[in-house]
């Protein structure tokens, strides 16, 4: 992918925590995803905060965590890989990929304002939800984003993004099983401790606007 479809990329799925949220009648998946949605907002316009920028990425960091279930995702990355992981190799593996969500999008979403997400309801079927909503751009195009959200106890945390009917996760997991595949898993490692630039986020219509 070019750098201008990865930013696009980039934009649609940091976005939701910057969004101007429309009123909508939903579940608590719904509700949960919302109330985040408030929150990092509130640490945005805290006048404290964009004083401090790195503060502010702090604080941003903080709120994300909160919503996404990065171990989960983590998981779902690896596949099948995972299985064959020992308990250490799966913590490391866990922050390392946490570490690259966090850099190629979350690190990113202070950029933009001004978008919006509507949001169309959520279905649920036991521990697993979709959350789906539109996002529409400055430019008025609007592109689909559904949120996969599982239950923590009383909590619903985001474990991937599909834009446009293109899996986060599924989209990360075809790049690390090349890698795994044609090299090792050592590798796969090796390259995201290097925080390499390689592994992309799936391309979506927005970087018709890039």
């Amino acid at each position: 992918m070019n750098r201008p479809a990865h930013r696009a990329a980039a934009t649609v799925l940091g976005v939701f925590l910057l969004a101007s949220v429309s009123p909508a009648s939903a579940g608590v998946p719904t509700d949960q995803l919302k109330g985040s949605i408030e929150q990092v907002i509130k640490v945005l316009d805290d006048p404290a905060s964009k004083a401090d920028p790195e503060k502010r990425r702090t604080a941003v960091r903080q709120a994300a965590q909160q919503v996404f279930d990065f171990s989960e995702a983590a998981k779902r990355s690896l596949g099948r890989h995972w299985q064959g992981l020992s308990d250490k190799d799966r913590q490391e593996f866990t922050g390392l990929f946490t570490d690259l969500l966090e850099r190629a999008y979350i690190g990113k979403i202070e950029q933009y304002s001004g978008e919006r997400i509507t949001y169309s309801g959520d279905s649920v079927a036991g521990d697993i939800a979709t959350v789906k909503t539109k996002f529409t751009t400055k430019k008025g195009t609007e592109i689909p984003v559904d949120y996969r959200m599982m239950q923590k106890g009383d909590r619903w945390l985001v474990y991937d993004v599909s834009v446009e009917g293109l899996s986060l996760i599924a989209n990360y997991r075809g790049q690390f099983n090349k890698i795994i595949e044609t090299s090792s898993y050592a590798e796969l490692v090796n390259r995201m401790k290097a925080k390499s630039d390689e592994f992309h986020a799936p391309a979506t219509s927005a970087k018709k606007e890039s």
